[in-house]
């Protein structure tokens, strides 16, 4: 194999990887792994496409379309649509946790601070992605 059929191989599985990705980010209450990973793809496979387009040259047709369809699929369909939502979703739920803790103020049992912590924890994890998302789309914005 060639090292332009190893490349040309790599990024059709990490294309494909991202595909599944975004078609499964369409679902409403995505995990906090899932956002998490769908962005990581995104990042990769653009930085690969990046690279792929300095280094092929225009005798390699069919990685260029793969690379266009893949382009188009980031732009119209995650960066359009999925990413805003994502955006909305976890500024949402933030503010739904952050208002649960806040009625918390009574005194409470073993389980109920147990599951307190957990909600802190959970919140936690969804501001820091919210603010990785943040990152995704400043880039957007200055890209």
């Amino acid at each position: 194999m060639t090292s332009n059929d190893e490349i040309t191989q790599m990024f059709d599985t990490e294309s494909e990887k991202l595909y599944n990705l975004i078609n499964n980010a369409t679902k409403i209450n995505l995990p906090i792994h899932e956002i998490i990973e769908t962005y990581y793809q995104i990042i990769n496979v653009s930085s690969m496409i990046t690279m792929l387009k300095e280094k092929i040259n225009s005798g390699n047709a069919s990685l260029l379309d793969k690379i266009h369809e893949t382009e188009k699929l980031v732009s119209e369909k995650f960066n359009s649509d999925i990413h805003p939502k994502i955006m909305d979703y976890l500024k949402i739920c933030i503010q739904q946790d952050t208002q649960s803790l806040q009625l918390g103020n009574r005194e409470k049992s073993k389980e109920e601070t147990e599951s307190e912590a957990k909600l802190f924890e959970e919140l936690r994890q969804k501001m820091s992605t919210k603010e990785f998302v943040e990152q995704y789309d400043q880039g957007l914005l200055n890209g």
